[in-house]
């Protein structure tokens, strides 16, 4: 019998913290057992501190680049396989590389690539979001006008027959759209085909978001930005958010895009299970670039913002495990709830609760390893170790 015995840290199943020795084998998790567990013949034993914890890797399904790359930029296979890698050193063993508004050609590309990354065992990449181009106008933020469009026919067409490209592989298509600019026959076909669809960018009521959730919409992305404020008679997609049941919110928890206390009303509106975070994040995540280039402007990395020139935020300069961080301070959060946010939480939304999101025997042996100040020390992505220096 090959594989690796980790013994000695606490272990944070997604469930539970508990101590623990855990048996990787090949790709997978292939026993919970009691501490100081007899590791079996042939198995490599790997011996933790006791002030570390042993948790579910991080998901992420809003990364718009990393380790300087742009998926819009560049969206090849081998982009996507960048921006993963640049993610991992931060606690992040799966994300969804995304493409935000542009044009037809490179949205189809950006698709196919990371359908591509995504066949590739151990890659971390476990599908494609597609944010746009199907938005409101006044509601686009940093997204280009000249691409902001409706959706045709084509369009749906080829959003249709993404999942089966990605199905092979267990990943995931996610669509971020304006409830508004979608009519919910035109969701209610895409979600039909395996599409997972969320509400962003949008002026829609509360009663047209309402209709694309009955359609089978199921998240909403960057709740709160791009969005309408609350009214008390027009609650709006925001309203919409907090109050449709069965679905699940991306929060931005940089102390930037969401005011602590709307993350706190956020909470108690959703409960546990109905917020995950998401970083929304751009080349600068990990390098010390000041600057990036966004549909051919500067965008600048000021006190922890990234904006254009005239102060438009575009995207978001942070990183998961600093998320997970914050949403303790800024939340009230304890750190297992932290850790379901950053794992659980987005493995159930994306359908992928079944091999992802927990430490259990079956599971694939994603893994983060945190010291006590919940910095990251490595990840195991497919039962594969990688220092977070690397």
């Amino acid at each position: 019998m090959t594989g690796t015995l980790l013994t000695g840290a606490r272990v944070f199943t997604g469930t539970r913290t508990i101590d623990a020795d855990i048996l990787i084998q090949g790709e997978r998790v292939a026993a919970v057992l009691p501490p100081g567990s007899t590791a079996p013949a042939g198995v490599a034993v790997r011996c933790l501190s006791p002030d570390m914890l042993l948790a579910p890797g991080f998901i992420d399904t809003q990364v718009n680049g990393g380790g300087g790359v742009l998926f819009n930029d560049m969206p090849t296979r081998e982009a996507a396989l960048a921006i993963a890698r640049a993610h991992r050193r931060f606690g992040t063993t799966a994300l969804l590389p995304t493409f935000i508004t542009d044009a037809v050609e490179g949205m189809q590309a950006a698709a196919l690539a990371a359908a591509a990354a995504s066949a590739i065992t151990g890659s971390g990449v476990i599908g494609v979001h597609l944010e746009g181009p199907f938005l409101t106008p006044e509601r686009r933020g940093v997204h280009n006008l000249d691409h902001v469009r409706p959706a045709s026919e084509a369009d749906l067409d080829f959003l249709e027959g993404l999942p089966d490209r990605f199905g092979a592989h267990d990943a995931r298509v996610l669509l971020s759209l304006a409830p508004d600019r979608v009519a919910p026959a035109e969701i209610a076909r895409l979600v039909a085909a395996g599409v997972i669809v969320a509400g962003a960018h949008s002026a829609a009521s509360y009663a047209q978001t309402m209709a694309a959730v009955d359609a089978g919409l199921t998240g909403f992305t960057h709740l709160f930005n791009a969005m309408p404020p609350l009214a008390n008679r027009e609650p709006g997609i925001a309203g919409a958010a907090l109050s449709a049941r069965d679905t699940v919110c991306g929060i931005i928890a940089d102390g930037v895009h969401v005011h602590s206390a709307m993350l706190r009303l956020a909470l108690a509106a959703k409960g546990p299970g109905g917020l995950m975070l998401v970083t929304d994040a751009m080349p600068p995540t990990g390098t010390d670039a000041t600057s990036f280039q966004l549909y051919g402007q500067t965008i600048h990395r000021r006190d922890g913002r990234l904006v254009t020139d005239d102060g438009t935020l575009a995207g978001a300069d942070i990183d998961m495990a600093q998320a997970v961080r914050n949403v303790i301070t800024l939340m009230g959060v304890d750190v297992e709830e932290a850790l379901r946010m950053a794992s659980l939480y987005p493995a159930r939304f994306l359908h992928l609760d079944q091999r992802l999101g927990r430490i259990q025997a079956g599971w694939q042996a994603d893994l983060v390893l945190l010291d006590s100040a919940l910095t990251v020390t490595g990840t195991w992505v497919a039962g594969q170790w990688r220092d977070a220096g690397d």
